[in-house]
């Protein structure tokens, strides 16, 4: 079986090193870019299954780096910083990170945010998420599950993996009441933790690309107390 292949961009080499020799001894291939000015280069031309980005680097912002890579990267992008603050979070999530780990978490907790991630990617495309169709169809909204894009009309989408993800998982379950503690789970394969603001950062980036209003969406409603509801048949609502 080959090796998940990681791409560590991290100037402080101390801490990058240790971190690489303990996913290496997890048997994940890892390198270190220690340079922001590389950076970018390196997440294109070796397309990584999984890029662990410092946000504090030297030169080039790691939030810049990571909008950036998404224009021909469609991996898994992982944020690291010291910084705590939610709002620091949900920025890097709107940046297209798929995840924002604090650097004072254990090698052990980074590793297993890791994997969950890896493992988005290998289920979300299987039974779980899948009705008796890859191929889903709203109006002029179409989402195709087997080739991971979507298009409005006849204008493609761009989406990152995760959004892809969470927009399939909404549609695919059309016209269901799916509450935050479901979606968690499903894409992330962990619990809910009752703080993680992941969801609704991508429901937001979300709603304007597949045509919805931002301020009064019609699409994909927010249910009060409850989560969110894929509106498959506009002209009911």
């Amino acid at each position: 079986m080959t090796k998940k292949r990681f791409l560590i961009i991290d100037d402080n080499l101390d801490y990058a090193r240790r971190l690489r020799d303990y996913l290496a001894s997890n048997e994940y291939e890892v390198e270190v870019e220690p340079e922001s000015s590389q950076a970018l280069k390196r997440i294109r031309d070796e397309q990584p299954d999984l890029v662990l980005l410092e946000v504090d680097l030297e030169g080039e912002s790691g939030l810049t780096i990571c909008k950036l890579c998404r224009k021909d990267y469609n991996g898994n992008v992982v944020l690291l910083s010291h910084r705590s603050d939610e709002l620091d979070q949900v920025l890097g999530l709107d940046m297209g990170a798929d995840d924002y780990i604090v650097k004072d978490a254990s090698l052990r907790l980074i590793l297993a945010r890791c994997q969950a991630i890896l493992r988005r990617g290998e289920h979300g495309r299987k039974a779980e998420y899948k009705r008796d169709t890859e191929r889903l169809e709203f109006g002029d909204l179409i989402i195709d599950n087997t080739m991971r894009e979507a298009w409005l009309g006849n204008a493609p989408i761009d989406l990152t993996s995760a959004e892809f993800d969470l927009l399939w998982l909404l549609s695919s379950h059309a016209g269901e009441i799916l509450t935050r503690e479901e979606i968690f789970s499903r894409l992330r394969g962990i619990e809910y933790d009752g703080q993680d603001r992941s969801v609704d950062v991508r429901v937001s980036r979300i709603r304007p690309k597949v045509g919805d209003d931002p301020v009064h969406p019609r699409r994909i409603k927010t249910v009060r107390s409850k989560g969110y509801l894929f509106v498959g048949d506009l002209s009911r609502h």
